[in-house]
């Protein structure tokens, strides 16, 4: 596998400390001093090959968009380490951060809404010397061109658009920068089904133009099967199942991701019955001891709550983290 992009045991806590209050709490003995910690990112290993599509899945709070923002450099890691092309991420800075661009999910809060469109696009250009301010309105109009947008909206203000427009404005800002490797962080979640499948194809057919790599974040199982070449399972922090697409919607492993797509609605099926996953997801803020995921298992056994299984290779390419591939 021609690797692109390579994390190593990646971890990101946010945490504060004390305030002066509690410490004098603490000192006069009426409370405790304890530094509040939250454990969005856990030992995360992947890597992504040139030009493929990784999947990114889980429920809200799992850490999935932290690992999106670790990667485009917009938080760093409490510990691990990140590869771009096999140079270490902050050994030549600029031109990794150039190379990884991110597509966030509300089009109307990421784009400046003072600026005009043909700014919000050209601005970085400029500013790192990609192109002059003189080749600036063909620049922009090019690449509005690029994602299905007229060349005369470069005068107006996000406001003026729609939300799928404004999003694909925010493609076309991604892709200023030449990229080789886009964050895409529910990047279609805030749209309309019929607008979805639009932007989908737009992925797509970027992907094939300008050799682009992604790396697809989302918590909708049909948009990840559709567009994915490998999909990674996240649940409170771990990566618990990684696989290519096929092997993980037809015989997924773990009984996270097992619930997952049992879950997920689908038009094949006969039956309308809704079976959520059981009880909620816990707090990062005191993850459960062993597996993460036992507390809600319907497999679990004394072993799962004392110890963390590892994620191992089950098959070619399919690796998975269950204590239940240890019976088999």
């Amino acid at each position: 596998m021609n690797t692109l992009l390579e994390a190593t045991g990646l971890s990101k806590s946010f945490g504060e400390k004390p305030s002066g209050f509690q410490r004098l709490g603490a000192a006069l003995g009426l409370s405790k001093a304890e530094e509040v910690r939250v454990h969005a990112v856990n030992d995360v290993s992947l890597s992504v090959a040139r030009g493929e599509v990784l999947g990114l899945v889980g429920e809200s709070g799992c850490g999935k968009s932290t690992v999106g923002r670790l990667i485009a450099g917009l938080l760093q890691p409490t510990a691990g380490a990140l590869k771009f092309d096999g140079v270490p991420l902050g050994e030549d800075r600029i031109r990794t951060h150039l190379n990884i661009q991110m597509v966030f999910q509300n089009p109307y809060a990421s784009l400046n809404p003072r600026q005009r469109i043909d700014q919000v696009i050209s601005e970085a250009a400029v500013q790192h010397g990609l192109i002059s301010r003189r080749d600036a309105p063909g620049f922009v109009a090019g690449l509005l061109g690029q994602v299905g947008l007229d060349a005369s909206y470069a005068q107006r203000y996000p406001h003026q658009f729609s939300g799928g427009q404004r999003q694909r404005i925010a493609i076309a800002r991604a892709l200023a920068l030449n990229p080789k490797f886009v964050v895409c962080d529910e990047a279609v979640s805030a749209l309309d089904v019929s607008v979805q499948a639009q932007i989908l194809n737009l992925f797509m057919d970027l992907r094939q133009s300008k050799e682009l790599t992604y790396l697809f974040i989302s918590h909708n199982l049909a948009v990840v099967e559709y567009i994915a070449d490998r999909v990674a399972i996240m649940y409170l922090g771990r990566i618990i199942e990684l696989a290519d697409t096929r092997s993980v919607f037809v015989s997924p492993n773990h009984p996270y991701t097992q619930a997952l797509i049992a879950d997920a609605p689908r038009l094949d099926r006969k039956t309308t019955t809704h079976r959520p996953i059981s009880g909620e997801l816990p707090s990062p803020l005191r993850p459960p001891g062993g597996c993460a995921f036992h507390p809600r298992c319907p497999h679990a056994m004394p072993r799962c709550s004392q110890e963390r299984p590892l994620l191992k290779c089950i098959a070619p390419g399919h690796w998975s983290a269950c204590h239940l591939n240890d019976m088999q």
